[in-house]
């Protein structure tokens, strides 16, 4: 137990991870305010699929030496694009990320494969590095994050409404069909940033989990919003924290307390009338 946590030097590590709290944080907002959006348009199968070719553009970009997370970003928006396109129903939607996972996946795994640098490098892009992040990429991070937060807040009505009902949404004259390729690229920002802080695999934990347990004990969809933000910022900052004394990656620490969060507002829930079917009325 010893070799697996140590915080003698805990002042000195946090200083080095500065720039991975402010990225969590920042990460931690977008995702949980997305996250609600997520959940509304039953997306999460999504986001794992556009994840995993963000990992592949990832891991492109580290074998040829460029920017990680520009690589990222052009994967994901090229998986956001293809399931915005061609899935315009649920059932093909579902398809096309079917088809896209393993791909991207199998194409991550290629270029990782071929990489020769540090293998440290390689499992990072899937379960993510508490140091990772320097000066340039909190930056990128923060103009991602800061794009992604203002679309979201100028679609705010009529994407709630469209993601309520898109029947009636369309009936009414809403851009339904611009506004699911809009809602797509943000979500393929948010996916790219996501991956750079807590890895391929495990991006629902901040943008599925946080909403899902914020739906158990709210209703309403600024309150669920506001407590989805509020759980991804405890989860991704109090993984931070606790990885820095420990020998095993970031990930693991923000997928507990995550599961920890939502484990709870579940039974916060259970006592009180079910709120899960009242949080997207428009």
């Amino acid at each position: 137990m010893s070799t697996l946590f140590d915080f003698s030097d805990y002042g000195a590590l946090l200083a080095l991870v500065s720039h991975s709290l402010i990225a969590g944080a920042l990460l931690g907002l977008v995702g949980g305010l997305i996250g609600f959006f997520v959940m509304a348009r039953d997306l999460p199968f999504a986001v794992h699929g556009i994840s995993e070719l963000s990992f592949a553009g990832a891991a492109a970009a580290l074998l040829i030496g460029a920017d990680v997370v520009t690589g990222s970003i052009v994967g994901s928006l090229i998986a956001a694009l293809l399931v915005g396109l061609l899935g315009t129903r649920a059932r093909e939607r579902n398809s096309v990320i079917g088809v896209l996972m393993p791909f991207g996946l199998g194409l991550g795994i290629l270029f990782l494969s071929l990489y020769p640098g540090r293998s440290a490098n390689r499992f990072g892009l899937l379960t993510g590095q508490v140091v990772s992040v320097d000066t340039p990429q909190v930056v990128t991070l923060a103009v991602v994050a800061g794009v992604v937060l203002v679309a979201l807040l100028l679609i705010w009505r009529p994407l709630l409404f469209a993601s309520v009902d898109e029947d009636v949404a369309t009936a009414r004259g809403v851009p339904v069909r611009t506004l699911s390729l809009v809602f797509m690229v943000l979500l393929a920002l948010t996916v790219s940033i996501a991956v750079q802080v807590v890895g391929a695999l495990l991006v629902l934990a901040l943008l599925v989990t946080p909403a899902a347990a914020a739906l158990r004990v709210a209703s309403g969809p600024l309150a669920v919003s506001l407590l989805s933000m509020a759980f991804a910022v405890v989860s991704i900052v109090g993984g931070i924290l606790l990885a820095l004394g420990a020998a095993i990656p970031i990930s693991p620490y923000v997928t507990t307390i995550s599961f920890a969060i939502y484990l709870i507002c579940r039974l916060i829930g259970r006592r009180g009338p079910r709120r899960a079917d009242v949080g997207f009325r428009p």
